[in-house]
């Protein structure tokens, strides 16, 4: 007599199928994003970055302007934009160097987030490009040490400060990466965190300056 037809099947696996819902579960998810992202128009309303990008990043004129020291030097040291605006990330704040109550707090604002960076401050340096005005040389010796000053007033300076954007420049810190690109802007009253975490974020994920 035959063996029953059902004693010649092969047993089922229970943890096979248990495996296989598994792998549903966990790539489902995933290949619903692909599609809604890729497929679709919509993107979701949070940015990574808390600053505003300046979408094209706009590349610097590497122009000489009188560097601002604690002593005035005669006829002012020229010092050249390229060797200031490269080869670091760059915090810039454009403004009038005597300084009103906005530069003050903004500058104040720069320095803590730099000092917030630890051991990444060396790859971050400082610069102030003074408008007109300049400079109140007490004040910037005194509260700001190892910021680089500019006289970034006439010619020369309006061309350097043309992609700077107009629209709240008196509370605003400016991005330049190490190839002199404008790229970033922030506004200094928002949270501090903000522009502390991309930059980490920039340094980290980049092998440049």
């Amino acid at each position: 007599m035959n063996a029953p037809l059902a004693a010649t099947r092969p047993a089922t696996h229970p943890r096979r199928g248990q495996m296989l819902l598994l792998a549903l579960l966990f790539f489902l998810p995933l290949l619903a994003a692909f599609i809604i992202y890729y497929g679709s128009h919509w993107r979701p309303a949070h940015h990574v970055n808390h600053g505003e990008l300046i979408d094209p990043a706009a590349p610097l004129l590497m122009i000489a302007l009188p560097q601002v020291t604690p002593e005035p030097a005669a006829g002012g040291a020229a010092l050249a934009a390229a060797n200031v605006l490269t080869g670091k990330w760059s915090l810039v704040y454009v403004g009038r160097g005597d300084c009103d109550g906005d530069c003050r707090d903004t500058l104040y604002f720069m320095r803590q987030t730099h000092l917030g960076l630890a051991n990444l401050i060396p790859r971050v340096q400082r610069v102030f490009l003074a408008t007109d005005g300049c400079c109140d040389r007490n004040f910037l010796a005194r509260e700001q040490p190892n910021l680089v000053t500019l006289d970034a007033n006439g010619a020369a300076g309006a061309a350097l400060l043309a992609p700077f954007p107009l629209d709240r420049r008196a509370t605003t810190i400016f991005v330049v990466d190490p190839r002199g690109n404008l790229m970033m802007r922030y506004d200094a009253h928002e949270d501090p965190k903000g522009l502390r975490n991309d930059l980490k974020r920039l340094l980290l994920l980049s092998h440049i300056g």
